[in-house]
């Protein structure tokens, strides 16, 4: 594999990305700085196909990086391979309004193959071609200048191994017949809707014991204003303030903005500054939620109760035994909450009785909770039996 030289100029990035668009995939990763801003700072673009593999500057003056944007988020005929990849589709999503399609996560792919529901890139490579990778660069900040050869040359095997690694995955999953069990997966990580930031939505991160309609809309209110703040300011929300300050000002409002020289957690000055009196106009403004917005005692899904609970249990102990027999990443198969919901009684809308799913453990488990399955020990080992049978 041909490995080019740190790419900071327009002309070279395009040809490359003229050569890349004809490939099968590629793999792709950055390296980022984001502990003290809002925006991740986009440091690095590593880059490779089976025969060639790079790494752009995107800090270089004068850059044009629309031919690279272009192959990630517009050519749907390269498959786009990624390692976690979440970070990274935010930064490429916060560039461009879109994200890398079509996608392959080999993390999630792994899932699928049994080895675990988060296995590490290092692991993932180690796993696969035995080569140990190297940390040392791990620490490194991506913002400085220069970069030496040795953390280009660490960023790059990011996807150089990757390269490798995808088609032995890929074998695999062909030989398994697993790839179509990942395309939900895979379409739900490429949704552009995962990382569109919405300040009217941002309350839903926060914590906050009051279910009142005044409390929670003024949450609403102070969330959106940090959030502007923070965008505004390129600074992470918790610098403009904390999680717990903001709820508790929600709670206990302040009634004039002098009062918020005493709250915990905000600076003195805020009594009489110009952000201070933005966080009060979001506080008096704010309207009670309307009865559309307020969230469910829990969302979760329907009421359990003693017994539902129980069965519950029995489903993730059911998820087990399958998920061992099968050797697959229990997360994969079924998340709690549907099986709490199928606990619980629900039915309809249950990805767990859907598709591959249901094939693979949504009979089973519709089955246990309907009273056709049940537990058995033989030899030692938990097994299942069909009550028929019993």
């Amino acid at each position: 594999m041909h490995v080019h030289p740190l790419i900071t100029d327009s002309a070279t990035l395009a040809e490359l990305c003229a050569r890349l668009s004809t490939s099968e995939f590629v793999t792709v990763d950055t390296e980022f700085m984001r502990e003290n801003s809002y925006w991740p700072e986009l440091c690095l673009i590593q880059i490779a196909n089976t025969e060639e593999a790079a790494a752009v500057d995107p800090m270089a003056p004068g850059i044009d990086l629309k031919p690279l944007l272009d192959l990630l988020v517009d050519n749907e005929d390269v498959l786009k391979v990624v390692h976690a990849g979440g970070q990274d589709l935010e930064i490429v999503y916060n560039l461009t309004g879109k994200t890398p399609h079509p996608l392959f996560d080999t993390q999630v792919a792994a899932m699928a193959l049994g080895q675990g529901e988060q296995i590490g890139y290092s692991n993932l490579v180690d796993a696969y071609l035995g080569i140990v990778v190297d940390k040392g660069a791990r620490f490194t900040d991506w913002s400085r200048r220069p970069l030496d050869d040795r953390q280009i040359t660490y960023a790059i095997a990011d996807v150089t191994h990757l390269s490798r690694i995808f088609p032995k995955m890929l074998e695999r999953l062909r030989r398994t017949e697993r790839g179509g069990w990942l395309d939900e997966e895979m379409e739900r990580l490429a949704d552009p809707e995962n990382y569109r930031n919405d300040p009217d939505e941002a309350w839903r991160r926060v914590r906050i014991n009051s279910r009142k309609a005044d409390a929670l809309g003024r949450l609403k209110a102070i969330a959106r204003w940090r959030e502007i703040e923070a965008s505004t300011k390129n600074l992470p929300r918790g610098r403009i303030a904390k999680d717990e300050t903001i709820a508790d000002l929600a709670a206990n409002p302040p009634r004039k903005q002098a009062d918020l020289a005493k709250v915990r957690g905000l600076s003195a000055s805020w009594a009489g500054n110009d952000i201070g009196g933005r966080l009060m106009t979001a506080i008096e403004t704010a309207t009670p939620m309307p009865a559309s917005e307020m969230p469910g005692r829990d969302e979760r899904g329907p009421a359990l109760g003693k017994d539902g609970a129980l069965v519950a249990d029995l489903l993730k102990l059911l998820l087990k035994i399958r998920a061992r027999d099968i050797n697959v990443a229990p997360k994969l198969l079924a998340r709690s909450d549907d099986l709490e919901a199928l606990a619980a009684g629900q039915r309809d809308g249950l990805a767990i009785l859907q598709g591959w799913r249901y094939d693979q453990f949504g009979r089973d488990a519709l089955d246990l909770v309907e009273g056709r399955l049940g537990f058995t020990v033989r030899g030692g080992k938990l097994k299942m039996t069909r009550t028929e049978d019993a």
